[in-house]
């Protein structure tokens, strides 16, 4: 579930990291810089984004700039990208669980900080367009308001000096290697919620690594515990997916004995980027026989090593034959567990009926009932 040391240690503060951790801007990025190259006869292929993910603007250019051999100086690649960044701020979404996190640890009071190593005024914008971030954090500082930002300590540091908290006291919650590395040389907690599909192995250094921010557990380093699972799910704001129903891997019915209804993830890359791998929950329409429950995964599947993510739903409902090319609609209304590795495919299996049981049994919950009726299972647009 999920890799982590078998020692907590109460904090009293945390440290949260924003692009990444809090609100997703790879997507952003990418399209900005799609753009830009473009004007220099270049195509951005997205080859450095991982070599990009947790650096500083300055950083950040200055790889682009040597990578792609662009005719023109670091502080002008800056120039010419910033105004389009500020473009698109409004256009980040906040990663799932970043609200529900911040509301909860504001709410019971426990000491926030914000520590980026974006530009202070990179920061203010983006956030400006979260309702209620920035009067949840007791402090926000930025990578230009220290002499070095990570992977160097200080930024983290120069935070726990002005919540007036040791740093041993700190929790850092990070999604890039910097960040864990910086938090680590603070002499900080560090939680790893990686931004990387399929790196967690690299995240050695933290003190726990997590799928998503969905499956922190605040009461393993002394806070206040969620308190909104509801008989082992978790609500989430609803979403919606659909195409045709296409072939799959060949595994579901002949290896799993579980029959997928698989969808194309063609056209829905940015979408799922978005919501993290794992266990999900919902209602399927299919246009020609009606609304049934259903269960869901999303991600990369480690017993079978995917190299693509995928979306996997199982309608929970005995079907006589196939129903390929018909067009299926999933409303999401809740998330049982993350993404995780068998090392049989018994376990495997156990675990997929177990999830299954879980989503039935919820499914009858009003709170969830109610989307059955959701007018896009029946096939009106959104």
């Amino acid at each position: 579930m999920s890799i982590a040391k078998p020692l907590k240690k109460a904090v009293a503060a945390v440290i949260l990291d924003l692009d990444g951790t809090l609100i997703h801007t790879d997507g952003i990025l990418g399209d900005v810089l799609k753009a830009l190259l473009l004007k220099y006869g270049k195509q951005w292929d997205g080859r450095e984004a991982q070599k990009i993910v947790g650096k500083t603007p300055l950083e950040e250019a200055a790889i682009v700039v040597g990578d792609y051999e662009l005719p023109c100086s670091i502080d002008e690649f800056v120039t010419q990208i910033t105004p389009l960044l500020y473009d698109q701020f409004c256009n980040i979404k906040a990663l799932p669980g970043a609200n529900r996190l911040i509301k909860h640890l504001s709410g019971h009071n426990v000491p926030l900080a914000l520590a980026s190593n974006s530009p202070r005024a990179y920061i203010e914008s983006k956030i400006s367009y979260q309702q209620g971030w920035k009067e949840s954090f007791s402090v926000i500082i930025a990578g230009d308001e220290v002499r070095a930002g990570k992977p160097s300590p200080e930024i983290f540091l120069e935070a726990a000096k002005r919540l007036n908290i040791e740093p041993s006291r700190c929790l850092v919650i990070e999604d890039s290697l910097p960040g864990v590395t910086g938090g680590k040389a603070a002499d900080m907690e560090v939680v790893a919620v990686p931004s990387i599909p399929k790196q967690t192995h690299l995240y050695i250094a933290a003190d726990e690594v997590i799928s998503s921010l969905l499956d922190l557990q605040p009461e393993l380093w002394g806070l206040p515990p969620f308190d909104d699972w509801i008989d082992g799910t978790l609500p989430l704001e609803i979403w919606h997916i659909g195409g045709p129903v296409v072939k799959g891997f060949g595994r579901g019915s002949k290896v799993l004995g579980i029959p997928t209804a698989n969808l194309s993830t063609k056209g829905y890359s940015a979408l799922l980027s978005e919501h993290p791998s794992g266990v999900y929950f919902g209602w399927a329409g299919l246009s020609t026989r009606g609304v049934y429950k259903m269960v869901m995964s999303i991600g990369w599947n480690p017993y079978f090593n995917n190299t693509e993510k995928t979306i996997e739903p199982w309608l929970l409902h005995e079907f006589d034959g196939d129903f390929y090319g018909e067009e299926l609609r999933l409303v999401i209304v809740g998330y049982i567990r993350p993404e995780a590795n068998f090392t049989t495919l018994e376990s495997l299996i156990a675990k997929i009926h177990e999830d299954r049981r879980i989503a039935e049994r919820a499914l009858d919950i009003p709170l969830y009932l109610k989307y059955k009726d959701d007018p896009y299972l029946k096939g009106s647009s959104l």
